[in-house]
């Protein structure tokens, strides 16, 4: 082969691995602010542009949102949320390590580096219940392992039981962060940040997983 031909042909080669590369490659596409009262019940076939998954370990399965080894590459919504707000969705486990997670105010697209058990820091705010072979529940502030002020809010019990359906709900007014669980008149957790996460890149919440068998339905935003 002349090397005039051989050039044409790594140049169509290099052509057709960027074509395939573009096709399979997920795209964020970003949706409207989020002004009034949005509900998502995941009553359809696929998860569509609302969300920008970063992996696919979440699949939209008999009307609820089933999330399963993501190894911390959250689903992020496309949409922003307002900057004082009410998040409430129901949540399950169906395995005894419980590790229910959501993460808010993140900048939208962040995931751990592989899909390989690798630490992970987040952009935005981490609630998780049961986490650590459910041996704990907390409120983190980015680093839910302990380098960023993890400690903030948190407690040992109670744990996950598996399959039990909860209710979440998560507020934000001003610097101040509450998270009820179920009926509880009082915050299952809360902490106030004297520096909050705010700005154009702290505005979207998501939906994470490590390993456990994890289930999310039922979710409702609303401005405060």
């Amino acid at each position: 082969m002349s090397s005039i031909h051989a050039s044409a042909a790594l140049l169509l080669g290099l052509a057709l691995l960027v074509g395939c590369s573009s096709k399979s490659a997920k795209t964020r596409v970003e949706g409207a602010p989020i002004t009034e009262a949005f509900s998502d019940n995941f009553e359809r076939g696929a998860l569509g542009e609302a969300f920008f998954a970063t992996t696919d370990n979440y699949q939209l399965v008999n009307g609820a949102l089933s999330a399963k080894g993501a190894f911390n590459h959250p689903l992020w919504l496309t949409r922003k949320l307002p900057r004082n707000v009410s998040i409430e969705f129901d949540c399950w486990s169906n395995t005894a390590d419980g590790d229910i997670k959501v993460e808010l105010f993140g900048d939208g697209q962040s995931h751990a580096a592989t899909k390989e058990k690798v630490q992970y820091k987040a952009t935005g705010y981490v609630a998780i219940q049961g986490g650590w072979n459910n041996s704990k529940s907390l409120l983190a502030r980015r680093d839910e392992h302990g380098k960023e002020g993890v400690d903030l809010s948190s407690r040992t019990a109670p744990k996950v039981e598996v399959g039990k359906r909860y209710h979440w709900k998560i507020t934000r007014q001003g610097p101040d962060i509450r998270w009820f669980v179920d009926d509880m008149e009082t915050p299952f957790l809360q902490f106030s940040d004297a520096q909050p996460l705010d700005g154009e890149s702290q505005s979207y919440f998501a939906f994470n997983n490590w390993e456990s068998d994890t289930w999310f339905d039922n979710l409702t935003i609303n401005p405060l």
